[in-house]
C-alpha cells in the first residue's frame, strides 16, 4: 500500500511541478527582462555544472539520509527558485535563480527515478516513468492554457502561478514513504569506485553522451527556438501559447512509450523517434508556415516524451549496487558534462542563426540515434 502510495504522489508531484504557466513564452520572459541568447545559454551552461559539481554530495546523502528526505529538500528548493524567478530582473536575478535550480536538480537527480523503480514491479518501471512524464506533460499544458486564456501577456502572474504550484508539490512531498532497501554510506572512495566503473563501460558512457546532446537538441527546439520560429512565421504570443499546447499533447504520447517498445522492439522504436526528430529540426531551416512549423516542433516533443521513459529505465537498470541514488548521480554527472557543453555552443549558434541552430540540433538528434543503437547493438554469439 505504501509503494502504491508512493506512485500516486510521485505522479501528483510531477503534475504540479509541470505547471510552468510562463513555459509558452519562457524565452520571450528572459528576453523581456532583458536577456540575450548568449546570457540564457550561460546561464543554462552554469547551471548544468553546478549541478554535475553538487551531484557528488547530493547522490551520497540519498544514499545516507534515505531518496524521502531527499526527495522533501528537492522540492524545497525548487519552490524556492521558482520565488526567485517571480521577481528576477536582468543576469544576477536569473543567475541566483538558476543556481538554486541546480541544488534541486542535483537533489532529485537519481531520487525520483529511484522511488519510481523501487516502488513498482519490474514489469511495470518503463510504464511508471511513461506516466510520470505524462503527468508532467498535462501540468504543461493545463498551466498553458491557463495563460493563453487568462494571462496572455501577463509574464509575472504566470511566475507568480508557477510559485504556487510548486510550493504544493514541495507540501505534496511530505507524505512520500521511504522505499530504499538499504541505507549505505557510499563517500568519496565509493563514489570514485562508481565513476571509474561506469567510465570503463564504453557503449554506456557514449549512451550517456547521445541522451545529452538528444536532451538538449530537443530542449532547443521546443522551449527556446521554437518561439522565434513562430515569430518569423508571424505568430503573437497568445497564439503561441495555442501552438504551446498542441505541442505538449503531442508529448502526453509518451504514455504509450513501454507499449510501443514492446510492438516495435527498443532498436526500431528509437531509431523511428530519434530520425524523426533529426528531420523535424532540419526541416525547420525552410518551413515558413505557422501552422507546420508547430507540427514539426510538436514531432521533437513527442520524440523526446516517447524516448525518456525507455532511456531512463535503461539508465536505472544499469544500476549494480546498493548505492543506487550515488550510481545514477555519476550518470547524471557524465550526462551533464556534455549537455553544459552541447547548451552553450546551441546557444551561441542560435545568436548567430535560426536556421544554423537547428541545423545543429538536427545533427545532434543523428548522432545521439548511433549512440543508443551502439549501446543495444545485439550480442553476436
Amino acid at each position: 500500500m505504501s509503494k502504491r502510495r508512493n506512485l500516486h504522489i510521485s505522479y501528483a508531484i510531477a503534475l504540479l511541478q509541470g505547471m510552468v504557466f510562463y513555459a509558452p513564452v519562457a524565452s520571450l520572459y528572459r528576453q523581456a527582462a532583458g536577456l540575450h541568447f548568449t546570457q540564457i545559454a550561460l546561464i543554462e551552461g552554469a547551471s548544468y555544472l553546478l549541478s554535475l559539481l553538487l551531484e557528488l554530495s547530493w547522490g551520497m546523502i540519498a544514499d545516507r539520509i534515505g531518496y524521502r528526505k531527499t526527495m522533501i529538500c528537492g522540492c524545497c528548493f525548487y519552490f524556492l527558485s521558482k520565488m526567485i524567478f517571480w521577481q528576477a530582473n536582468g543576469f544576477s536575478g536569473f543567475l541566483l535563480e538558476r543556481v538554486l535550480l541546480s541544488i534541486s536538480i542535483a537533489a532529485l537527480s537519481g531520487v525520483e527515478e529511484s522511488i519510481l523503480y523501487l516502488s513498482c514491479e519490474k514489469e511495470n518501471r518503463q510504464r511508471s516513468f511513461a506516466i510520470s512524464e505524462a503527468c508532467s506533460t498535462l501540468g504543461l499544458i493545463l498551466s498553458a492554457g491557463a495563460y493563453s486564456l487568462f494571462m496572455g501577456g501577463n509574464y509575472r502572474l504566470a511566475a507568480l502561478s508557477t510559485m504556487i504550484a510548486y510550493g504544493l508539490a514541495a507540501l505534496l512531498s511530505l507524505g512520500l514513504r521511504e522505499v530504499q532497501p538499504e541505507k549505505v554510506q557510499a563517500g568519496l572512495p565509493g563514489f570514485i569506485h562508481l565513476l571509474k566503473d561506469t567510465l570503463r563501460r564504453r557503449r554506456l558512457l557514449l549512451f550517456l553522451a547521445g541522451m545529452a546532446l538528444f536532451g538538449e537538441a530537443a530542449q532547443m527546439i521546443t522551449v527556446w527556438l521554437n518561439q522565434n520560429q513562430y515569430l518569423r512565421c508571424g505568430m503573437d504570443s497568445t497564439r503561441m501559447g495555442w501552438a504551446y499546447i498542441a505541442v505538449s499533447a503531442a508529448a502526453l504520447l509518451g504514455a504509450f512509450s513501454q507499449r510501443f517498445t514492446r510492438c516495435m522492439g527498443e532498436r526500431r522504436f528509437a531509431a523511428t523517434l530519434f530520425i524523426a526528430a533529426a528531420a523535424a529540426g532540419l526541416l525547420l531551416v525552410f518551413v515558413r508556415s505557422a501552422a507546420l512549423s508547430v507540427l514539426l516542433v510538436a514531432a521533437v516533443s513527442m520524440a523526446r516524451a516517447l524516448l525518456l521513459p525507455l532511456t531512463s529505465r535503461i539508465c536505472s537498470d544499469a544500476v549494480h549496487t546498493h548505492s543506487r541514488a550515488t550510481q545514477l548521480s555519476v550518470f547524471a554527472m557524465i550526462q551533464n558534462t556534455f549537455a553544459a557543453g552541447a547548451s552553450f555552443a546551441l546557444g551561441r549558434a542560435s545568436d548567430v542563426s535560426l536556421n544554423l541552430a537547428c541545423i545543429l540540433c538536427g545533427l545532434a538528434c543523428i548522432l545521439a540515434c548511433a549512440a543508443f543503437l551502439h549501446l543495444r547493438k545485439p550480442v553476436r554469439p
